[in-house]
């Protein structure tokens, strides 16, 4: 059982990887969702098996959720590297704890603006959530000089 202070950032950091990977997740499949709904697909096997018209491209539907899940995959893998680094390097967790929430919050305000179309939410939550990523950057740099310094 993990009780100390690294324990509660690592726990931080597991809830938020289940959060984010549900969002992406969700994203994935809301693709193929949306490519159903449509009628539609890309694959000739696709076409075949479910007698739908073959497209060499995604409709605008299908494409909007694929923008907005390779946006969030670009976001969330560095932001998840740099948070398990921190962690590793034993990161205060109430540090982790507020950089790991703001961050997963913004995302998912981010999937679900971009999903529906709205500005200036996505446009917002996409700066936030990068601001908390360089300010995650930050505290780990701030952690690594200070362990290098005092050993």
């Amino acid at each position: 059982m993990i009780i100390d202070g690294a324990g509660s950032a690592f726990i931080a950091y597991a809830v938020t990887c289940v959060v984010l990977a549900i969002d992406l997740l969700i994203l994935w499949g809301y693709s193929g969702a949306v490519r159903a709904r449509v009628g539609v697909a890309i694959n000739p096997e696709d076409a075949a098996r479910f007698r739908v018209p073959l497209l060499s491209t995604d409709p605008p539907e299908v494409a909007r959720v694929l923008r907005a899940h390779r946006n969030a995959q670009a976001a969330i893998v560095p932001f998840m590297l740099l948070g398990l680094a921190f962690v590793l390097m034993g990161g205060p967790a109430w540090i982790a704890a507020i950089l790991f929430a703001l961050f997963t919050a913004a995302r998912i305000v981010h999937s679900v603006s971009y999903l529906l179309g709205k500005q200036p939410w996505r446009t917002s939550a996409f700066i936030f959530g990068g601001l908390t990523t360089v300010a995650l950057m930050g505290v780990l740099v701030w952690r690594i000089a200070r362990i290098a310094v005092t050993g």
